[in-house]
């Protein structure tokens, strides 16, 4: 069968890969057309589109970037009928692929969406829009299930896949030579995944490098992004800095500490048991824009998962050297309460084989 699977940024690229790998097994006669990354790419897609070119953040960014936005959703209906696949598989991502899911339904092409889109942290209204353009909604958070039976949708769910990538991962033996590492412990630094993100959120997370002389502190580079636009960020107090491209697993294997920037990255994070701060700033405006809009309690999806504030949430203004280091020095010297309750989200996450389990119900659902 022709799939035509569309993410657009780094969590989507790996998540995807791994349920197109999942498909060849359930269907032998398989053909990708992405939208996505490198791990979809080698998975076996026909990459049309890279997730560097996709990713905006903020509202404002939005604004600003409306035109290629537009131009990208003109392309994409385009190529779609040109492919004509038999479904069309949409990864998160929604503020592109609800647009995609909407036109696509009414020309009569099968839609399918992995991972859902948090309309549960803000605008739920778009509920009752899915509801009309989606077949089949597969959803990875617990919660989700119950979120969408309000509004009598039933979807599935399939288990966190997030989970199958950790489980039993073995860290490089040669990780720490091969990247000039020395033997100090090490204080993760995962800035996010797209340029106005990492630009942002790195720039004062090196500002405690200098207060912890007894720490390593490394970076964890997006795959899309070139070294040197980390390096051109580090200054001079950042001789203590190493950057780490596509190795964040590895990284998190060895890290006693992080500091991470809102998003997939915390649930990553927590699912290594490594202990966390988690850091958030973006533009006034947009702030000010989104405080209006999301209905939840927190941004990080370990606190979310949990209902409980576990992991320390610096935002905007609070995210600044000041509380940095007076909550790195908490989950350095007390690590073990924040350890054990990691164990509890995995629970909460379900049973591993999401992968596996998207992919069978997609194909019985095609046949």
């Amino acid at each position: 069968m022709n799939y035509y699977i569309i993410a657009g940024e780094a969590s989507g690229d790996l998540h995807a890969s791994n349920l197109m790998k999942a498909l060849k097994e359930e269907d032998r006669d398989t053909n990708f057309r992405v939208w996505g990354g490198d791990l979809m790419e080698a998975a076996g897609g026909e990459l049309v589109k890279h997730y560097r070119d996709l990713a905006f953040m903020g509202f404002i960014e939005v604004v600003q970037n409306l035109r290629t936005i537009l131009n990208n959703i003109k392309f994409c209906k385009k190529d779609i009928l040109q492919y004509q696949p038999d479904v069309l598989i949409l990864v998160d991502y929604p503020g592109f692929n609800l647009r995609i899911a909407k036109w696509a339904k009414k020309q009569g092409i099968k839609v399918f969406y992995y991972i859902s889109p948090q309309i549960w942290a803000w605008n739920s209204k778009r509920v009752h829009q899915i509801k009309k353009d989606i077949d089949r909604m597969f959803v990875i958070l617990p919660f989700e299930k119950d979120f969408y039976k309000k509004y009598d949708m039933d979807v599935d769910f399939i288990g966190h896949p997030l989970l199958d990538v950790v489980h039993d991962r073995k860290v490089s033996p040669d990780f720490k030579n091969v990247h000039g590492l020395s033997e100090k412990p090490i204080v993760a630094l995962l800035p996010g995944s797209r340029k106005q993100e990492i630009s942002k959120m790195l720039s004062v997370m090196l500002t405690v490098v200098p207060q912890f002389p007894d720490y390593q502190f490394v970076i964890g580079a997006a795959p899309s992004m070139p070294l040197n636009f980390y390096e051109n960020i580090l200054n001079d107090s950042s001789s203590n800095v190493k950057v780490v491209q596509n190795k964040t697993y590895d990284l998190l294997q060895l890290a006693s500490a992080a500091l991470v920037t809102s998003g997939t990255a915390t649930l990553e994070t927590g699912l290594f048991k490594v202990p966390q701060v988690v850091c958030y700033k973006g533009s006034t405006l947009s702030y000010s824009i989104a405080k209006k809009l999301v209905n939840v309690k927190y941004i990080s999806l370990v606190n979310l998962i949990l209902d409980r504030p576990l992991v320390k949430e610096l935002i905007q203004a609070d995210f600044n050297v000041e509380n940095l280091k007076i909550e790195l020095e908490k989950i350095l010297e007390e690590p073990l309460e924040m350890k054990l309750a990691y164990k509890e989200l995995e629970v909460k996450l379900g049973s591993s084989g999401a992968s596996a389990n998207a992919a069978k119900l997609i194909v019985e659902g095609l046949k």
